[in-house]
C-alpha cells in the first residue's frame, strides 16, 4: 500500500458516515433462499473504503454452488455504488473460511427463530 493510500485519523472520521451508508445498502440485499439480508447473514467478511471512496468487499455465500451468486453480487455492486459518495465497488468472492451459522448476527438468528449452537451448519436452516 502506498503512503498516499494510508488513512489518517481524520480520513477515518470523515469516512465513518460512508461506512454506515454502505452497510445500510448491504442490508437491502437479501439472500434469495433465506429471508435475511446478506450483511446479517454474515456473508460480508471484509469491507474497506479507500481515500478515493472506492469500496472493496470480500464476501462469501452460504454454499459454494449458490446458483444465484452472480445475481447477488450484481445487486451488491449496484446497491453499494448507488450510495452517495461511493466512486466504485470491487467485490471479491471467497469460500475461506466456509460460512456457517455462527456467522449469523443476533438479529438474523431471531428473525429465523434459531438458537445459536456452534456445531450447527447451513443445512439445518432448510429443515
Amino acid at each position: 500500500m502506498s503512503k498516499d493510500q494510508v488513512l489518517t485519523a481524520q480520513d477515518v472520521q470523515e469516512l465513518q458516515p460512508l461506512y454506515a451508508a454502505v452497510i445500510a445498502a448491504l442490508k437491502e440485499v437479501y439472500d434469495p433462499e433465506i429471508p435475511v439480508n446478506i450483511y446479517d447473514l454474515g456473508l460480508i467478511y471484509e469491507l474497506t473504503i479507500g481515500k478515493d471512496r472506492e469500496v472493496s468487499i470480500l464476501m462469501t455465500f452460504t454454499a459454494p454452488n449458490c446458483p444465484m451468486a452472480d445475481q447477488v453480487m450484481a445487486e451488491v455492486k449496484e446497491s453499494v455504488e448507488a450510495v452517495p459518495g461511493v466512486t466504485k465497488c470491487h467485490i471479491e468472492l471467497t469460500f475461506e473460511p466456509a460460512w456457517d451459522r455462527s456467522m449469523l448476527s443476533e438479529e438474523a438468528r431471531i428473525d429465523l427463530g434459531l438458537d445459536y449452537e456452534p456445531e450447527d451448519d447451513y443445512s439445518k436452516l432448510n429443515d
